[in-house]
């Protein structure tokens, strides 16, 4: 009788294309998948390691997966991802209802343990199964990380960075078209470092061009760009690229000088406003997404400052920020972690409020315009929809009053807005 089989994926969106790649996997083995862990032989848990809400998340989800385990259903429980990279041997000491532990990248491996079949690496079993709607698709185009953060211990789960070529991604891309996609998402820990590492030598400027041929494709969207890196052929292929959106994710992590070099970001305050220029330079319209931690090690009230008045001086379009967690492995860990807690608190709120009145200005400035859409979700003459400038559930959102098709793009004239949402009805 075939296995029943549950995956859970937590994490960032490329531990979401890891998990499509074993569901892809699962999908053409003869197992059964079900979106019920109560209704599974095997629950597969994805893991996040990175920061201590993701690895408290990840263990928490484990131990409920356990829990039901003892009812009989499901009697198999699987663990992957990057808290089973890092710490694999603690994991099985801590919760022995775990039956196998693997890495991110196991995939065939996986599918043998539940099948107990052999796969080889490059067996088309394993092209992805979305678990996005088909509309969307993330395409990552390098996994690990060459850089030297202080505070990120990514390369220590991941590895070094290792790009896919372009005419892998570009296969990828054509697959995803035949399956609907109109938008695709490009992912990296560093995408704009994307390439360097190949045999021969590639940029994602040339791979942003090359997407941009692909017939069907709407929208391509840029993420993790990492501001050192943003090198003016890059920003010249966002604005030479029609389909590449007036989009960038581009996490700066602080503003203050002695921050940044204990970051070890590798550009001072102002090499980051330089990219932003030119960014904005190239592409008048262009929405600026970033990320900031606050309370890092050392940080000064005058280090806060001078984050908080950059802040409201650049008005990123999108902005989340994080509170420093001591990352075990990390050169930032043998710092004194000295801020207290209230104190990272006090600091990340006051970011948080600066960017509602932001936002809210920004999204007032659309009002009374007429703004192309790609609708998300439809139902009962109501649609949820984004705009170039929004990605899906990190950003904005574009509230429809009509009747609309989910996975189309239509027209929207824009009657209103608030701090996160566009509201309008669809042009007739």
């Amino acid at each position: 009788m075939n296995k029943s089989v549950n995956i859970i994926s937590l994490g960032c969106a490329k531990n979401l294309v890891d998990s499509e790649i074993l569901l892809g996997g699962l999908n053409k083995s003869e197992l059964i998948i079900t979106e019920n862990p109560e209704d599974a032989d095997t629950v597969i848990i994805n893991t996040c390691g990175f920061l201590d809400m993701a690895r408290e998340e990840s263990v928490d989800t484990i131990l409920q997966a356990a829990e039901l385990k003892k009812t009989g259903k499901p009697s198999e429980l699987v663990v992957m991802g990057c808290l089973s990279e890092r710490y694999p041997e603690e994991i099985a000491a801590e919760i022995p209802e775990i039956d196998r532990i693997f890495g991110s990248n196991d995939h065939r491996q996986i599918v043998s343990f539940l099948t107990g079949k052999e796969y080889s690496k490059d067996d088309p079993l394993f092209y992805r199964s979305l678990m996005t709607p088909n509309h969307y698709a993330y395409i990552k185009i390098a996994e690990g990380c060459d850089n030297a953060c202080s505070f990120c211990s990514i390369p220590i789960m991941r590895g070094l960075q290792k790009s896919r070529t372009i005419s892998a991604i570009m296969d990828e891309a054509f697959r995803l078209v035949e399956r609907g996609t109109k938008e695709l998402l490009v992912i990296a820990q560093d995408s704009t470092s994307y390439g360097w590492d190949l045999d021969q030598k590639v940029y994602l400027s040339d791979l942003l061009r090359e997407l941009n041929t692909v017939k069907d494709i709407e929208w391509i969207r840029v993420h993790y760009a990492h501001p050192a890196h943003l090198s003016q052929r890059i920003i010249d292929s966002i604005s030479e690229s029609e389909k590449v959106c007036n989009y960038l994710d581009m996490p700066v992590q602080h503003a203050s000088d002695a921050i940044l070099k204990s970051m070890k970001r590798g550009l001072n305050q102002k090499g980051i406003r330089d990219r932003i220029d030119r960014l904005r330079k190239s592409n008048p319209d262009i929405a600026l997404r970033t990320t900031l931690i606050v309370g890092f090690p050392g940080e000064t009230e005058n280090d806060f400052k001078e984050l908080y008045n950059f802040v409201e001086d650049v008005k990123f379009d999108r902005l989340g920020v994080f509170t420093y967690s001591e990352e075990e492995g990390t050169t930032a860990a043998d710092l004194d972690d000295n801020i207290p807690v209230e104190v990272k608190n006090e600091r990340k709120n006051k970011i948080i409020e600066l960017q509602h009145d932001i936002s809210l200005d920004r999204n007032e400035s659309f009002i009374g315009k007429n703004l192309k859409v790609l609708v998300d979700q439809a139902e009962n003459n109501i649609g949820v929809g984004r705009t170039e400038f929004d990605s899906p559930e990190i950003d904005n959102i574009v509230h429809i009053e009509g009747r609309v098709k989910k996975g189309e793009f239509v027209n929207v004239d824009i009657e209103s807005a608030n701090e996160y949402e566009l509201i309008g009805k669809p042009l007739r």
